[in-house]
């Protein structure tokens, strides 16, 4: 795991995605991962991919073995993306203060789970038995945690904290509430007022923001001025 992170320390985000997928590789997969967003995966097809990608179906079995494959590598895909993206975000908020940078960091997590909600169920079933997308998760996860400690040591440092929460404690309350109420729609939209699927989603992650935020800042005993 050390080795790992220390080995990425030495390459570009760009270098380092380009030892784990080729050009070709990544543009199948931002082509499959904006099929699926719009249409699921069981909607989406190899030949619906291959037409909008502008390849031969084959390339989809030479590059990746099958879909079920494709998706796999597609989810990797999308854990490094946005691993990097949030080391990037999290880089330019590092100045602002403690409050601060912990609301928009939950604000991040919420986001991103909800944008990428078509990955969950096959995430699920595809950690059991495949031990890179583990290890890419692991240090997604450890990453967050890093950060999300950093700022409530600061926080506490600063006196605008009370209360010292294990950050990933803070990260499991926040992933795990989210992710509850993405599996759990039906439940969850008898509280959430809207008017089709895209009202939904939007005033539902509104709904799981403000509550993880009341829940967490309290946890950390902030009380706003």
């Amino acid at each position: 795991m050390f080795i790992r992170e220390e080995k990425m320390t030495t390459f570009t985000k760009t270098e380092y995605m380009a030892k784990k997928f080729s050009d070709k590789q990544m543009h199948i997969l931002d082509v499959a991962e904006e099929l699926i967003a719009q249409k699921g995966f069981e909607g989406t097809s190899v030949r619906d991919i291959s037409t909008k990608a502008n390849i031969n179906v084959a390339m989809i079995s030479y590059y990746f073995g099958s879909k079920e494959k494709m998706m796999a590598s597609l989810y990797q895909y999308r854990v490094l993306k946005t691993r990097e993206n949030f080391s990037e975000f999290a880089d330019t908020i590092k100045n602002g203060k403690p409050e601060m940078q912990m609301k928009e960091m939950i604000k991040y997590i919420v986001n991103q789970l909800f944008k990428y909600n078509y990955f969950h169920g096959f995430v699920t079933q595809e950690l059991r038995h495949t031990e890179s997308l583990k290890d890419e998760l692991m240090e997604f996860y450890q990453l967050f945690v890093r950060k999300l400690d950093e700022v409530i040591k600061k926080g506490v440092t600063t006196g605008v904290f009370t209360f010292t929460p294990k950050a990933e404690d803070l990260l499991t309350t926040v992933i795990g509430s989210t992710l509850f109420v993405i599996r759990n729609k039906n439940f969850y939209e008898l509280y959430v007022p809207h008017k089709d699927a895209e009202s939904y989603q939007k005033e539902a992650e509104k709904k799981v923001k403000m509550n993880l935020l009341m829940s967490v800042f309290a946890l950390l005993g902030y009380a706003s001025e």
